[in-house]
């Protein structure tokens, strides 16, 4: 295999260097200051892009001869255009002027960070994005970037799927779309199998790792995701894809737009449909979503409504697979009535208001309203009837008090608030200061009805046997400035307050009150940075952040009786973030003779954890698992990543992480039962220090890509994890084993003479059929009289050889 492998490469680089054409370049700048714009976007084609680099530069290479209208466009400028008769290398130049039409990005760029915050951060632009979409979740199409980790319930990357940044899962990740808080407000889950194909509709995504720039919604603890939706398309267009793959994978969009409308009116919108039977036994999924943004665009100001919404349906494969089961059938699913499902929709709305005062402020702010409802249903056997709120029943003299039912959990909840962002930009171009941040309410029902049991005694159909009500409201307020105090030297500083309060009112699905009095947090975020630039191109950076993050909602309600009756709580997490690093950036080189782009990045960071919530093998009055605040815990790594582009014909890029993750004087508890399984008495393990649970101490991506033909990308994408600990005691018995996954993409595009663009892709995800384990969990048990230690450990195995094949049109 690894023979053919090689001789495959072979084969696509040889072509690869055979084509030497002509190159086109530039330097985009800004026409008042004349600094150059680092990140500007530059089109030849809708597939052929790029973002300028440090200095403002950018290169496209291996072009045959012949007329190009290059696009260039950057937030807060006018975009412009220039078509040119390519007969040999030439050169250009884009000075852009400040625009008066806004698009409602004021509040996205107040979050986001730049080269001038001295933070981590990674952007990933619509065409990355679109190189990446096979209809996977969004998470999947992240998976290159770096310290990246994901997994699929379904084993197959469509349906429920999850991402961990440093280790940290999608419940420590701060996630905006167009500055508009996503986390679920008491979860601070991101659910991205409510927004199916969103990434259709994605202009771009900025991750940052650790604690970020001030942002809003819940606290950013392992990483931020910034979530910007399709900016203005000035030119109409018509867009559809269909693809089909392994698993009955099947997807299908179409997007149109109609570009400016007499310069003041667009309008864009999709609808999209993606359906897997899924790797894991009867674990399918059936997604469906919609977008539709409409804006108007005047001189100094602009009003722009998106919405968009996802409804799915997807068979229950939380499970996972017992330990026994992965050798003899990987696809093995525990759950089989045939309505085990998870049913949901949530709809998406915001309404965008941009302004321009002149050319030294700017003002943004919208309104947004999520509304979220649905359930899963699952039977249960052998239920006792006391535990639903129903009456024993009595037939003759036989007194029935357990029967086998049908429930279904609900969700019914309403996200509502504002946020806003003002900037000020000095005369002298050196300081720029913001004042931003976001009102938010969530107001949210939790109720359980059995729709069917075998003896429903006094019950009814759509019996309700618990509900609570929960509300919390989130305001937060931030300022940052940045300065730069000499031509290479540059400062910033960003504080933040943020109030949240929280209730919950009711009895939860144990038959337990799960009341929560009105409960305060009152948090403060100081950031701080500073960057150097020895040259255009290469830079230092350095940064501390401070992040404070409230307990959930299990937390909460999961507390022993003794607890709450006790009146204690669970604390509030601190992290303290400190990151440095140094950025390189290159154009124009020459390498082997050949014209050459490039990129490097290093970054070293320390989190430092205070009080970090952690599964202990404690358990709660009903046996759920209880997390408890850990005094002290801690992340260290170093994080490289660079890109090397030979004119275009052949890319290399790759990233790398190395870690550790570690807890200190941590405790781990394990119940000894009895013959009847009542916990008797409590083991206690003490560890001076040991790994945190799903933190592999080595993550790398790489990617090599070549264009052998005009039109035609061939990609190899290699990715690596070290082990992970299914629990926080370091132990082997307990662990995922590391692994490495191959995949191959191909795509091919032309431009027929009666469509703009016509594009078939191929994706072959696992190329080496590796068989994995991305996801799992564990419990431990021990027994009287028997010394033994028992693990039940389970895993969520991922997919072996699979594919994926679409195709695209655009007119």
């Amino acid at each position: 295999m690894f023979t053919f492998l090689r001789a495959l490469l072979v084969l696509m680089l040889l072509p690869a260097f055979a084509f030497a054409q002509f190159t086109l370049s530039g330097t985009v700048s800004d026409a008042a200051t004349n600094q150059p714009l680092p990140g500007a976007s530059v089109q030849l084609s809708a597939k052929n892009g790029q973002m300028s680099d440090a200095a403002g530069n950018f290169t496209f290479t291996n072009l045959e001869a012949g007329n190009y209208t290059v696009r260039v466009s950057y937030l807060g400028f006018e975009p412009v255009s220039q078509t040119v008769e390519l007969t040999a290398d030439k050169t250009l130049a884009f000075p852009l002027q400040k625009s008066n039409i806004r698009t409602g990005e004021v509040v996205i760029t107040a979050t986001r960070a730049n080269d001038k915050t001295g933070t981590t951060f990674t952007n990933v632009s619509k065409e990355e994005l679109e190189e990446r979409n096979f209809g996977q979740d969004i998470p999947y199409l992240l998976e290159q970037t770096p310290s990246v980790v994901v997994n699929s319930d379904a084993g197959a990357g469509v349906g429920y799927t999850g991402i961990r940044i440093r280790g940290s899962d999608i419940t420590r990740i701060n996630v905006t779309i167009n500055g508009v808080p996503v986390n679920d407000a008491e979860s601070h889950g991101a659910f991205f199998v409510n927004m199916p194909d969103l990434a259709s509709s994605i202009q771009d995504i900025q991750i940052q790792r650790g604690v970020g720039t001030s942002t809003n919604g819940a606290a950013a603890f392992g990483a931020s995701m910034n979530i910007r939706t399709l900016g203005l398309n000035r030119e109409a267009y018509l867009e559809a894809t269909n693809g089909y793959g392994s698993f009955n994978t099947w997807r299908h969009s179409v997007s149109f737009g109609t570009g400016l409308i007499n310069d003041k009116f667009t309008l864009d919108a999709r609808l999209s449909k993606i359906s897997s039977d899924g790797y894991v036994d009867r674990a399918f999924s059936d997604l469906k979503s919609y977008y539709v943004a409409a804006g108007y665009h005047g001189k100094t100001g602009s009003l722009k409504f998106v919405t968009f919404s996802g409804v799915e349906k997807t068979y229950q494969a939380w499970n996972g697979i017992p330990q026994d089961s992965l050798k003899t059938n990987r696809t093995y699913n525990s759950l089989t009535y045939e309505n085990e499902t998870d049913n949901y929709q949530q709809d998406h709305y915001q309404l965008h208001y941009s302004k321009n005062f002149g050319s030294r402020f700017d003002f943004g702010g919208a309104f947004h309203f999520t509304r979220g409802r649905g359930y899963y249903e699952q039977y249960k056997d052998d239920r006792k009837l006391s535990n639903y709120g129903i009456e024993p029943l009595v037939l003759g003299d036989t007194t029935i008090k357990r029967t086998d039912l049908i429930q279904q959990k609900w969700l019914d909840n309403y996200f509502y608030g504002a946020t806003f962002a003002a900037n000020y930009y000095a005369p002298n171009e050196r300081l720029t200061a913001t004042i931003g941040g976001g009102w938010n309410t969530y107001d949210g029902d939790h109720f359980g009805e059995v729709i069917w049991a075998q003896y429903a005694s006094n019950s009814n159909i759509r019996h309700r046997w618990y509900e609570n009500k929960a509300l919390k409201t989130d305001f937060n307020i931030f300022a940052r400035v940045n300065y730069q105090a000499t031509e290479k030297l540059g400062l910033f500083g960003d504080l933040q307050h943020r109030i949240i309060n929280y209730e919950i009112n009711g009895f939860d699905d144990k038959f337990v009150d799960a009341s929560l009095p009105k409960t305060t947090f009152n948090f403060w975020n100081p950031k701080a940075g500073a960057t150097y630039a020895v040259t255009n191109n290469q830079a230092f950076y350095a940064s501390f952040a401070v992040g404070n993050r409230e307990p959930v909602r299990s937390d909460f309600t999961d507390q022993p009786l003794a607890d709450r009756e006790a009146g204690k709580k669970p604390m509030p997490e601190t992290m303290y973030n400190w990151e440095a690093g140094y950025r390189l950036r290159g154009q124009n080189a020459t390498l082997f003779g050949t014209k050459t782009r490039y990129s490097f990045d290093a970054n070293y960071y320390f989190m430092d954890y205070k009080n970090q919530l952690v599964l202990t093998g404690q358990l709660n009055d009903v046996g759920s698992p209880l997390r408890t605040n850990i005094k002290d815990s801690y992340r260290q790594g170093i994080e490289l990543s660079g890109v090397l582009n030979l004119n275009e014909l052949v890319e290399l890029s790759s990233n790398l992480t190395v870690s550790r993750n570690k807890i200190q004087n941590y405790t781990e508890t394990v119940y000894v039962y009895n013959e009847d399984y009542v916990p008797e008495t409590i083991v206690e393990n003490k560890y001076s220090e040991t790994d945190i649970s799903f933190s592999p101490e080595v993550i790398s991506a790489h990617k090599i890509e070549v264009q052998p033909l005009t039109g035609l990308k061939i990609a190899a994408l290699y990715k690596t994890v070290s082990k992970q600990f299914l629990d926080n005691t370091s132990s082997e018995n307990r662990m995922l084993n590391s692994y490495g996954i191959m995949d191959l993409r191909l795509r091919y595009t032309i431009k027929p003479a009666f469509m703009r663009e016509l594009e078939f892709a191929l994706l072959v995800n696992n190329v080496l059929n590796e068989k994995y384990e991305a996801n799992g969990y564990t419990f431990s048990e021990m027994y009287s009289g028997d010394a033994t230690r028992y693990d039940y450990n389970y895993y969520y195995p991922q997919a072996t050889r699979n594919f994926m094949v679409s195709v695209g049109m655009k007119f």
